[in-house]
């Protein structure tokens, strides 16, 4: 019978009301839990940001370069600590997501199709030359 377990909870919600009451409740829970079971649950922090919103202007672009390039698009939110979660907080701010296989991503089996990143990148130098002028 092992004597430890570890393991890490990722919570992600685009409203940070709803990230902070799923963070009270997980706490709760793992109140519950110790108590039920008679362990000990200890727990610590590694990151914590609260949510960004990318520039409404900078998401259109990016959504028309593509679609003007023939692909298509779809708005997705993302938790994940991006450089643009940070670079949205001082400068206007967007992501280009390419598809990845069976929808799997921050993973060893992650894969995109090259023909989907050299879209993707496309997509990026586009929208730079558009706002370069």
């Amino acid at each position: 019978m092992p004597a430890e377990a570890t393991l890490t909870v990722d919570l992600r919600n685009t409203d940070n009301d709803v990230l902070i009451e799923a963070e009270h409740r997980l706490a709760a829970e793992l109140d519950r839990l110790a108590e039920e079971e008679g362990v000990g649950i200890s727990t610590r922090t590694l990151a914590r940001f609260d949510p960004v919103s990318f520039d409404p202007q900078m998401v259109d672009l990016i959504e028309t370069t593509a679609r003007s390039l023939g692909s298509t698009t779809m708005r997705l939110p993302s938790g994940a600590g991006h450089d643009a979660q940070m670079l949205a907080r001082i400068c206007p701010t967007a992501m280009i997501f390419t598809p990845s296989h069976r929808g799997i991503s921050h993973n060893p089996a992650e894969h995109t199709d090259p023909a989907d990143l050299a879209a993707g990148a496309n997509v990026l130098l586009q929208a730079m030359l558009a706002l370069a002028g």
